[in-house]
C-alpha cells in the first residue's frame, strides 16, 4: 500500500468522524494551545524587559555607580548593615568619572533613594504622587529624553539653583490638560517652579508609566529636600560594547577617590540593568519548569484517550480488515495505516492547538500590556508533540489490527 494511500484513508477517516475526532483531540489542543500562548508571552516579555524596561529605567547603553546595588526586593539585615556602612556618592565622585571616562557620551548625578513623592498644584489643580527627582543637564541625554515642549534643563540652571522645571507627559496632560504648560509656575512641597519643559512620553511598560515626574535641578532639589541617603552617577557610551571599558575606568577612579587598598572591598557599586533583566529571567526559568508538567498531563490524557479511540475504532472496522487482508494486505500494512491514521489525528490536534495558541498570545497582546513573541521553536515543539503522542499512543491499537486474524475477522458483524 502507498504511503500517498494511506494519508489519504486516514483523513477521509477523519472527515467521516469530525465530532469524534474533535473530542477526540481535545486534551491534546488544549494542552498545545496553553504551550504555545504562555510561551509566547513569556518569550515576548523577557524581550521587552531587555529592550524597554532597563533602557527605561537606567537609559540604553549605560551603567550607574551608586552608593547600594539594584536589588529586587528586600536586603536582609546583614547586608543592610554593610551598605549604610558606605559613603555617599558626591560630585567629587561624579567629577573623578568625568576625569576618567572622557569618551562617555553623557556622565550625570541625579538625586537616589528616597525619591520623594509630593503633590503638584497649578491653579486649581492637583495632582498627587508624582515622583520628584534632582537631576544635573546631562542626566535628559543618559535617559534619551526628547522634548515635546520647552528646553531641557541647563547647565546654568543647576549652577544658579534656579526655581525651574522638568515634567513628564502624564503631569502635563493631567494637570495642564489643554492649556501650554511652558512658563507656568507649579507648587511642588510649597515651592514654585517655572516649567521650561515637557519631556515627550516614553509610554507605559508592563502598565507602569514612565512619565509622571518632574525633574528639577539637583543644587534646586537639594535646598528643598536634603541630601538624600544615596545618589548616582549615570554613565552612558555610545555602544553597548564600550560599557565594560568604561565601567573599568571608572571603578578605577572610584577606587582611587575612596582611597582604596589593593584588595580592599569596594564601598560603592558600578553596575548595569543586568540585574534587572537576570531577575527576569530567573521567574521565567521558573514558569518554563512548570511548564511541562502542565503540558505533559493533557498530552498523556490526550494520547490515553486517542489510544481507545483508535482500539474502538479497530473493533469497529474488524471486517474492513479481515477484507483487507483476504485481498492480499499484510499485517505491517494495516499496522501502517493505523499508525497514519493515529498520527494524523493527533497532528490535526496539534495544528488547532497552534492556532488557538496563537490566537490566544494575540489577544493577550492587544487586551493586555503584555506582550506576546510567538516562536519558530515553540510551534515546533507542539506540532512534534502531536506526531509524537499519535506514535507512542498509536502503536498499541495498530498491533491489535495487524494481529487479527484474516477469517475470525471475516465473521464480524
Amino acid at each position: 500500500m502507498k504511503f500517498a494511500d494511506v494519508i489519504f484513508t486516514a483523513l477521509q477517516q477523519l472527515r467521516e468522524n469530525k465530532l469524534r475526532s474533535f473530542f477526540t483531540l481535545l486534551g491534546i489542543i488544549v494542552s498545545v494551545t496553553f504551550l504555545v500562548a504562555v510561551v509566547a508571552i513569556i518569550q515576548g516579555m523577557n524581550a521587552y524587559v531587555s529592550d524597554n524596561l532597563a533602557g527605561a529605567l537606567i537609559g540604553q547603553n549605560t551603567f550607574q555607580v551608586r552608593r547600594s546595588p539594584i536589588q529586587i526586593g528586600l536586603f536582609d539585615d546583614e547586608e543592610y548593615r554593610r551598605i549604610a556602612k558606605r559613603p555617599r556618592i558626591t560630585k567629587s565622585d561624579a567629577a573623578a568619572v568625568i576625569a576618567a571616562v572622557p569618551q562617555a557620551v553623557a556622565i550625570s548625578l541625579q538625586s537616589g533613594w528616597p525619591t520623594p513623592i509630593a503633590d503638584v498644584m497649578w491653579s486649581e489643580r492637583t495632582l498627587g504622587e508624582v515622583a520628584i527627582f534632582g537631576i544635573t543637564a546631562p542626566y535628559q541625554v543618559v535617559q534619551d529624553y526628547t522634548f515635546a515642549l520647552g528646553r531641557p534643563l541647563s547647565d546654568v540652571d543647576v549652577a544658579q539653583r534656579r526655581s525651574v522645571a522638568i515634567i513628564g507627559g502624564d503631569v502635563a496632560d493631567k494637570l495642564f490638560e489643554q492649556a501650554d504648560p511652558i512658563g507656568r509656575d507649579i507648587r511642588v512641597n510649597g515651592s514654585h517652579f517655572t516649567v521650561v519643559g515637557v519631556v515627550a512620553k516614553k509610554g507605559r511598560v508592563l502598565g507602569q508609566s514612565f512619565d509622571g515626574f518632574v525633574l528639577l535641578p539637583l543644587t534646586t532639589f537639594e535646598s528643598l529636600y536634603g541630601r538624600r541617603k544615596t545618589t548616582t552617577v549615570s554613565v552612558k557610551m555610545a555602544r553597548a560594547e564600550d560599557v565594560a571599558t568604561g565601567m573599568a575606568l571608572a571603578d578605577g577612579a572610584m577606587r582611587t577617590a575612596h582611597r582604596l587598598r589593593p584588595g580592599e572591598e569596594s564601598d560603592y557599586t558600578i553596575e548595569t540593568a543586568d540585574a534587572l533583566i537576570e531577575f527576569w529571567k530567573n521567574l521565567t526559568r521558573i514558569l518554563f519548569s512548570v511548564i511541562p508538567a502542565i503540558v505533559g498531563i493533557g498530552i498523556v490524557v490526550g494520547g490515553i484517550v486517542i489510544m481507545n479511540i483508535m482500539l474502538m475504532s479497530v473493533s469497529e472496522r474488524t471486517r474492513e480488515i479481515g477484507i483487507r487482508k483476504a485481498m492480499g494486505a499484510r499485517s505491517r500494512d494495516i499496522r501502517r495505516q493505523f499508525l497514519a491514521e493515529a498520527i494524523a489525528l493527533a497532528s490535526a490536534g496539534g495544528l488547532l492547538g497552534v492556532a488557538a495558541g496563537w490566537g490566544l498570545a494575540g489577544l493577550v497582546s492587544v487586551a493586555s500590556p503584555l506582550p506576546a513573541k510567538v516562536t519558530a521553536w515553540s510551534i515546533a515543539l507542539a506540532l512534534g508533540l502531536g506526531a509524537g503522542v499519535g506514535v507512542l499512543f498509536g502503536v498499541y491499537p495498530a498491533s491489535r489490527a495487524a494481529q487479527l486474524d484474516p477469517i475470525t475477522a471475516l465473521r464480524a458483524e
